[in-house]
């Protein structure tokens, strides 16, 4: 598996339980770093499955909800759902920064860190100052660079342009910073500093447009905010319980088989304490 810290060899294992009982449902494995594409898959997994045993033709139909955390967000998973008319919640990694409960939340890890220039960064256009109102732009020297045209750029946004005189860019202080080439600023050809903005951005509604305004939604936060109580004790009680925390075994076949077998404990525990026998 291809993952943030490397190459690893190994496996990863997912699984999907019903919020009532905490029952897995379908649980596969995987051996890629990235979890997006199971989505679909073990989705039509438990569709087949609750159609082999006569429960529903069509499981996804039946007033049956959907949540996965952040790993599964992207365009492909979206369209999928909206597409099969699946009653899905998938948030992307920005949707706390847009719930007001947390705007007032702080990390307490996280570190404090100061706009400062530094000499081993180039200065970006989020250095300037730009004013979309009057048009125009003071570099991070303060001095006020010159509008150049209005442009339109491949994803028909309409952008502007600015660009600062020679004369200024050549006796800037901070001109290492600020250029690319600081060095053509001391001869009489060049142009000085140039920077560009988005004045109107051209935005086409997609997919992912269209399940943050699910996630967002009162519904929908309420909704997903029982994702992690479902899910995650059942995790907890397989690695920390049961003592899983890694498979001891090699090949897919066989770390699936591994898999199914502690899930089916997890399950036979389940039926044990929680269940009930029929009359």
């Amino acid at each position: 598996m291809t993952t943030s810290k490397g190459t690893i060899q190994g496996f990863n294992g997912v699984a999907s339980a019903d919020k009532k009982h905490q029952i897995i449902i379908d649980a596969q494995a995987f051996g890629s770093g990235q979890e997006q594409h199971t989505l679909e898959p073990v989705l039509k997994t438990i569709k087949e499955r609750y159609q082999r045993l006569g429960f529903s033709q069509n499981i996804y139909e039946d007033n049956i909800i959907v949540t996965a955390d952040t790993g599964f967000a992207n365009e492909d998973n979206m369209a999928y759902l909206k597409d099969n008319k699946i009653n899905g919640y998938i948030p992307d990694n920005q949707f706390r920064s847009r719930d007001p409960k947390f705007k007032d939340h702080k990390t307490k890890y996280k570190s404090k860190t100061s706009k400062k220039i530094s000499t081993n960064s180039k200065l970006s256009a989020s250095d300037f100052t730009f004013d979309a109102e009057n048009l125009t732009c003071l570099c991070p020297a303060g001095q006020q660079i010159s509008f150049r045209c209005k442009g339109v750029d491949k994803h028909n946004n309409i952008k502007v342009f600015f660009e600062g005189k020679l004369m200024q860019c050549r006796h800037c202080e901070i001109k290492t910073q600020c250029m690319k080439n600081p060095d053509s600023a001391n001869h009489r050809k060049g142009n000085g500093r140039q920077v560009s903005f988005i004045l109107k951005k051209q935005h086409k509604e997609n997919v992912t447009d269209w399940m943050r305004q699910r996630v967002d939604s009162k519904e929908g936060k309420q909704i997903y905010s029982h994702r992690m109580s479902v899910i995650e004790p059942v995790f907890g009680n397989i690695g920390s319980n049961k003592r899983l925390s890694r498979f001891s075994l090699r090949g897919k076949k066989k770390v699936q088989c591994q898999w199914q077998l502690y899930s089916l404990v997890h399950n036979i525990e389940k039926l044990k304490n929680y269940g009930q026998i029929a009359a």
